[in-house]
C-alpha cells in the first residue's frame, strides 16, 4: 500500500492519528485526483465537526462536492472501499512517515512554484518570495511537544530560573544594569534617533567593544559605505580622531592593529548592501557564505539601519502601508536573529515631530507602530545643544523585555564623536533627570522594601554585574 492510502486510511479509522497529522496535512500534498479529492473531505469535515468521518458520510461529502463529475464519484466511490483499517501498522512508523511525506511534497511544490515565479508565470508573487517558499517547506515538521505541565515539570522550570544565560556584554555600565548583564541571543534591539543624532555610532561603538571581547562581528550597512564604517571603528579602537586617521603615520596605524589582533579572537566582517536592496533572505545567504568560504559564525549582528531594508515577504508600495512594511522587515530580522541564535541590533529614524522631541515616546518611531511591538528592546537616543557642549547624550527606555523599563528609565552617557566612542560618566550626572531614580514617595505601595528603591542611582556605586 503506497504512503498517500495509508494516510488516508487512518486519517478515516484512527481518531488519535488524525488529530495528531491533520494540522501539517494539506489537499494539495496528493497528486492523483482521487487521493486529493477525499484529503479535501477529510480536511474539511474534521475542522469543521472536529471529529474524524466515516467511509459512508466520506462517500456523501464527495458526491455533494463542487466539481467532482458523477464518473469521478463512482471512481472514488469504489477506490474508498479500499481504505481499510490497519490495526498492526507500527503508529510511530506511521507519524514519522506522514512527516516525511508532507515535508518532501512541500518542498517539491515550493520548487515548482519557484520556477513559475522564475519564469514570471506568477502574477502574485516577485523572485524576492523564493526564498521564503522554500525556507517555509524545509521547516515542515511536526511538533511533539504539547505543553509545560506547571506541576509535574517543576524541575526544569528551577533548572530554568537558575540557569545564567548567556548574553553579548556592553562596554557601558547602564546598559549592562538595564539589560541585566547585555544582549540576549535570539533578540532584536533597536536604537531610535534622529538625523545625526548617533545611530550609527551606536553600533559602531558597540560593535568596536564586542570585538574588543573577543566576540565575531557582523556588521551590515546600507547607509555608508564598507570603508566608511570601518574608519569609524578605527577611530574607537585605535583610540584616533577621524582627522588623526588621515594623518597618522602608516607604521603607528600597523602597530595599533597588530597589537588589537593580539588582544582579540574575535574577527570583524562589514559588508555593505544598496539602500533599500537587501533583506533577511540576502543576509541569511551572507551569512551561510561567511560560514562556507570564512569559517565566520558571528556572535552579533549589527543592521544599519532596519528603514533602509526591504522586505523579503513583501514588495515596497505595492499596495502595503508602512505600518504592515516596517512591521514585516522587523518580524524578519527577528525571525532571522531566532534562527542563527545571535542578537540582532538595529536602528530606526524619529518622525518629523520625534526630531525635535526632547522626551520621545514609541508614538515617535518613524513609519510603523509595528517595530515596537516587534522588538525586544528599544531606546531613544536625545541629543540637544546644551547635551553637545557637555559631551553628553540621554538614553530614554521605551521597551525593555530583559528587565523594568522605568528602571533608570533616562540616563546620561559621554560621547566623544571625534574618536566615535561612548563612555561611562560620573553617577552625579545621572541624578539631574527626573526619572533617573525615584523617591520614597514615587515608590508603589506594594513596593516599600529596600529592593523597591533599586532605581537610587547611589545604591549602585561599586556594584558589579
Amino acid at each position: 500500500m503506497r504512503i498517500e492510502q495509508q494516510i488516508l486510511s487512518n486519517l478515516i479509522y484512527d481518531e488519535h492519528y488524525c488529530r495528531k497529522v491533520i494540522p501539517f496535512v494539506k489537499q494539495e500534498y496528493f497528486g492523483d485526483r482521487k487521493e486529493s479529492v477525499i484529503a479535501k473531505q477529510i480536511i474539511d469535515f474534521f475542522n469543521k465537526y472536529n471529529k474524524t468521518l466515516t467511509p459512508e458520510i466520506l462517500a456523501i461529502e464527495v458526491s455533494n462536492a463542487k466539481g467532482v463529475t458523477d464518473k469521478e464519484v463512482a471512481d472514488i466511490g469504489e477506490f474508498i472501499n479500499t481504505l481499510k483499517p490497519n490495526p498492526d501498522v507500527n503508529k510511530d512508523w506511521l507519524v514519522e512517515n506522514t512527516e516525511k511525506f508532507c515535508k518532501d511534497r512541500a518542498v517539491y511544490l515550493a520548487i515548482m512554484q519557484s520556477i513559475k515565479i522564475f519564469e514570471g508565470k506568477d502574477p502574485i508573487h516577485n523572485q524576492d518570495a523564493i526564498p521564503s517558499l522554500l525556507s517555509d517547506a524545509l521547516a515542515v515538521s511536526f511538533d511533539s511537544h504539547i505543553g509545560h505541565d506547571y506541576i509535574e515539570d517543576f524541575a526544569e522550570r528551577f533548572e530554568f530560573y537558575h540557569r545564567i544565560e548567556e548574553k553579548i556584554p556592553f562596554d557601558l555600565d547602564m546598559f549592562n544594569k538595564i539589560t541585566k548583564g547585555g544582549l540576549s541571543r535570539k533578540t532584536l534591539n533597536i536604537a531610535l534617533a534622529g538625523t545625526g543624532v548617533g545611530k550609527s555610532l551606536f553600533m559602531c561603538h558597540v560593535g568596536a567593544a564586542c570585538l574588543n571581547q573577543g566576540n565575531n562581528v557582523l556588521y551590515i550597512t546600507m547607509e555608508m559605505a564598507e570603508e566608511r564604517i570601518a574608519e569609524r571603528i578605527d577611530a574607537n579602537l585605535l583610540n584616533l580622531s577621524m582627522d588623526e586617521l588621515k594623518v597618522v603615520d602608516k607604521d603607528i596605524f600597523e602597530s595599533r592593529i597588530e597589537k588589537l589582533k593580539k588582544k582579540t579572537q574575535g574577527k570583524l566582517i562589514v559588508k555593505e548592501y544598496p539602500t533599500a536592496s537587501a533583506h533577511a533572505g540576502h543576509f541569511r545567504a551572507l551569512l551561510e557564505e561567511l560560514k562556507l568560504k570564512r569559517e565566520f559564525i558571528p556572535d552579533i549582528v549589527f543592521i544599519d539601519y532596519l528603514n533602509i531594508c526591504s522586505s523579503q515577504r513583501m514588495k515596497a508600495g505595492a499596495n502595503v502601508n508602512s505600518y504592515t512594511f516596517v512591521k514585516a522587515i522587523a518580524e524578519e530580522l527577528r525571525g532571522l536573529a531566532v534562527e542563527y541564535n545571535v542578537p540582532i541590533v538595529s536602528a530606526t529614524q524619529t518622525t518629523r515631530s520625534g526630531f525635535a522631541n526632547s522626551d520621545p515616546g514609541l508614538e515617535d518611531t518613524s513609519e510603523s507602530f509595528g517595530l515596537p511591538a516587534t522588538a525586544d528592546f528599544m531606546f531613544a537616543l536625545v541629543s540637544s545643544e546644551e547635551l553637545e557642549n557637555l559631551n553628553q547624550i540621554i538614553v530614554k527606555q521605551l521597551k525593555n523585555r530583559y528587565n523594568d523599563p522605568s528602571f533608570y528609565k533616562r540616563f546620561v552617557i559621554g560621547i566623544d564623536r571625534a574618536k566615535m566612542k561612548l563612555y561611562d560618566v560620573e553617577a552625579s550626572a545621572q541624578t539631574g533627570l527626573s526619572d533617573a531614580g525615584q523617591d520614597d514617595d514615587d515608590i508603589p505601595m506594594f513596593d516599600k522594601s529596600t529592593f523597591g528603591r533599586r532605581q537610587k542611582a547611589e545604591s549602585f556605586e561599586g556594584f558589579k554585574f
